[in-house]
C-alpha cells in the first residue's frame, strides 16, 4: 500500500456509494482487507503507509482494534444502504505494517467483527502477514482458534547482508522455526521474498530461494525490489552509498526463481507468485492467494484502516493515512475516506488488461479493442505470449513475456 495517495474527488462523509456500484454486485466476490499500520522499525525500502511508535502522534496501538471494528460495522451498513448485494466475505487479509505486532486477541477481535457484520463464507481464506520474529507457538494457535487459515511470513532473504541493506531485523534461521510452528497448528504458509537488493549477487539469491524451498511452504511470492522515491534506500542510492539495482541481474534472478521453484513442484499463477502444484503439474487453487486473485480479477473489496484502499463496482476510495486522522473520523461516525473516484468504462478496460494479463489463466483477447487485437501478432512474433493459448482466444504470457509484462501491457492498451 504505497504512502502517496492519488488526486481525486473528496469522498462523501456519509460513505454511501453511487447506484452504479450496485450493478452486478451479486455476481462479484467480496473481500475484506484490514491494514494494520504499525511497525517496530521502518525498513529502508518500504513506501507503505506504516508508523513506528514515535511517529503515532496522538494515536495508540491499543485503540486500533476497536476503531477497525467500528469501520467494519460502518462498511456493512453503508453497503446495505447503497443497494450493494449482501455477500459474506470470501477472503480476509490482514496486512501492514506488521499485523502481528498487535496482540493475537486484537486480531481475533477484528476478525470477529467482520464475521458479525459482513459475514465470512465457510471455507474462506483468512490470512495475516507476519514477521518471523513477531510470533510464537501460542500466538499462532490463537490465530487458528480465531479462524485464521493462512500466515504469510516476510522472509525477504536468507542472507544477513541483504537483510541489513533492507533494514530487516529478523534472523533468517527463524524462518524454519516459525514455518514449522504454523504447520503444527494447522495454518497454511506463504513465504515472501525480495530480489535485486543492492549488493545482492545471483548466488545470494539462489541461497535465499533454496532456503525458502527447503521449508516446503504452500505458496511463495518473489518480488523485484522497486526503489520508491522518498525512502531511505532511494536517498542512499542518490548519495552513492549503495548501488542502483541492476535490471539485467533482476531478470536473471527471476529466471532462476522460476527454474528452481518449478523443479521443486511449484507453478506460477501470477507473475510474482507460485503455488504448490497438483499431480498434473498445474498450480493448486487451494494454495493460491485467493484474496490477491480477487484484486487481479477486479472483484469487490473493502479496505479497513488508515490509508486502506477499497473498490466496489468501479468505485475506488481511500482512507485518511495517519492513524490519528483515521481515528478522529471513526470517532465522529463518519467515513474515514478522504478521496474517491468512479472509473469510466475505458479506465476499467485498461485496468482489466493490466491486471488479468499477469495471471496464468490470461486475458480474453475479446477484451482488447480492435487496434490492440491487431498487435497480438507482434507479441506472438516476439515470443511474449503463448501461441496455443492465443488460438484458444487467451493472452497468456510466456516466461519472456513475464519478464517484459509491463511492455506487453503498453503494447495492448
Amino acid at each position: 500500500m504505497p504512502s502517496a495517495l492519488p488526486l481525486a474527488d473528496p469522498a462523501p462523509v456519509d460513505g454511501l456509494l453511487p447506484a452504479t456500484a450496485a450493478e452486478g454486485s451479486a455476481d462479484r466476490a467480496l473481500g475484506v482487507y484490514l491494514h494494520v499500520p504499525f511497525c517496530r522499525v521502518r525498513c529502508g525500502y518500504c513506501d507503505f503507509n506504516t508508523y513506528t511508535a514515535d511517529e503515532l502522534r496522538g494515536a495508540k496501538r491499543a485503540d486500533f482494534a476497536g476503531q477497525a471494528a467500528a469501520e467494519v460495522a460502518f462498511a456493512a451498513e453503508r453497503l446495505e444502504r447503497s443497494g450493494i448485494a449482501s455477500r459474506p466475505a470470501s477472503t480476509v487479509f490482514f496486512g501492514g505494517g506488521t499485523p502481528t505486532l498487535l496482540p493475537a486477541d486484537d486480531l481475533a477481535f477484528m476478525l470477529a467483527a467482520i464475521r458479525e457484520h459482513i459475514g465470512i463464507v465457510p471455507g474462506a481464506e483468512v490470512t495475516t502477514e507476519a514477521n518471523p520474529d513477531s510470533v510464537d507457538a501460542d500466538y499462532l494457535a490463537r490465530l487458528r482458534d480465531a479462524g485464521f487459515t493462512r500466515v504469510s511470513f516476510g522472509m525477504q532473504s536468507a542472507v544477513p547482508s541483504v537483510l541489513r541493506t533492507l533494514d530487516r531485523t529478523h534472523d533468517p534461521e527463524r524462518i524454519p522455526i516459525v514455518v514449522d510452528l504454523a504447520r503444527r497448528v494447522g495454518l497454511d504458509v506463504s513465504v515472501d521474498l525480495i530480489y535485486g537488493t543492492p549488493g545482492e549477487s545471483l548466488d545470494d539469491w539462489r541461497r535465499s530461494l533454496e532456503h525458502a524451498i527447503a521449508q516446503a511452504p504452500d505458496h511463495l511470492s518473489a518480488y523485484a525490489l522497486i526503489v520508491e522515491d522518498g525512502t531511505k534506500l532511494a536517498r542512499q542510492i542518490r548519495s552513492d552509498i549503495v548501488a542502483t539495482p541492476d535490471d539485467d541481474l533482476q531478470a536473471d534472478m527471476y529466471e532462476l526463481a522460476d527454474e528452481l521453484l518449478t523443479a521443486a513442484g511449484y507453478g506460477w499463477y501470477e507473475v510474482s507468485n507460485w503455488a504448490r502444484t497438483t499431480p498434473d503439474g498445474l498450480p493448486d487453487p487451494a494454495h493460491m492467494s485467493r484474496h490477491n486473485l480477487n484484486y487481479w480479477r477486479s472483484a469487490d473489496w473493502w479496505g479497513v484502516g488508515p490509508g486502506a484502499h477499497s473498490h466496489v463496482g468501479g468505485v475506488r476510495w481511500w482512507n485518511a493515512r495517519h492513524p490519528a486522522a483515521y481515528a478522529e473520523r471513526i470517532g465522529r461516525g463518519e467515513s474515514p475516506a478522504v478521496g474517491r473516484e468512479t472509473l469510466d468504462a475505458d479506465t476499467r478496460r485498461v485496468e482489466r488488461v493490466l491486471l488479468e494479463v499477469r495471471i496464468r489463466e490470461g486475458l480474453s483477447i475479446d477484451a482488447l479493442d480492435a487496434d490492440a487485437r491487431i498487435r497480438v501478432a507482434g507479441l506472438l512474433a516476439d515470443g511474449l505470449v503463448d501461441p496455443a493459448a492465443a488460438l484458444r482466444g487467451r493472452l497468456v504470457l510466456t516466461l519472456k513475456g513475464r519478464l517484459l509484462a509491463d511492455d506487453v501491457v503498453r503494447r495492448i492498451t
